[in-house]
């Protein structure tokens, strides 16, 4: 496949938010705020691995948490901002300036993904992400399973209904995990990304498998000197 092809006609992108987009975790700074960050940590290598479906896993790194509302807002305010990944500020930015949707499909949780879409100009409305039940007091209660990044195959799910109902072909998913790799297709392609953390299991398994968000840039500046 001629990935480079269809980067450069591509009418939407979704792009992962943990270890692609943001060089951490979210929800493993979440467990760390809590206390609990080592147990939770083990649980996502195993989801990003592909040895557990990711609502088990979600369910079981949630369980341990318990986060509150308060918890997760203050988590969502941290100062410091959510830690890009080197370029992909740039990346995004060409993107949109040629027309092309940006979309953040994570398993993450809605509220600490969105000040990395104001970081990055997307719109709220362009985010998929998963979102928490509490209850009167503030307890966490549990996940809402119907969000479509809840579940294992859930990002192969969102690719089918922005390329479907929406109109928007080709896609292309940019992410470094297996849940990732799993929207293509209906994706065209997918673009492994190792910059932060090398899954063997993606790297082996992507239409391109890219170090840095550099690389994309340098297929942006391309084209823009070839139009």
């Amino acid at each position: 496949m001629d990935v480079a092809a269809v980067y450069q006609r591509v009418r939407a992108v979704c792009f992962d938010v943990d270890s692609t987009v943001c060089i951490d975790e979210g929800i493993d700074k979440l467990a760390e705020y809590c206390g609990v960050g080592q147990a939770v940590a083990e649980w996502t290598a195993r989801a990003m691995g592909g040895s557990v479906t990711f609502q088990d896993s979600f369910a079981a790194r949630l369980d341990i948490i318990k986060p509150t509302t308060a918890q997760v807002r203050i988590q969502a305010l941290v100062e410091e901002g959510p830690k890009l990944t080197p370029g992909v500020r740039e990346v995004v930015a060409a993107l949109q300036a040629r027309g092309v949707q940006v979309f953040l499909v994570t398993g993450g949780i809605r509220p600490l993904i969105l000040p990395v879409a104001a970081a990055l100009n997307i719109s709220p409305d362009n985010i998929f992400a998963n979102v928490l039940h509490h209850d009167a007091t503030g307890a966490y209660v549990d996940f809402d399973r119907n969000q479509p990044t809840s579940r294992t195959g859930g990002k192969q799910e969102v690719a089918r209904l922005l390329r479907e109902e929406r109109g928007l072909a080709p896609l292309i998913m940019i992410g470094d995990g297996a849940t990732d790799m799993e929207a293509r297709p209906p994706a065209d392609a997918f673009i492994g990304f190792g910059g932060n953390v090398v899954r063997e299991k993606v790297k082996a398994g992507a239409d391109w498998f890219i170090s840095s968000f550099d690389e994309l840039l340098a297929l942006e500046k391309s084209q823009g000197a070839s139009s």
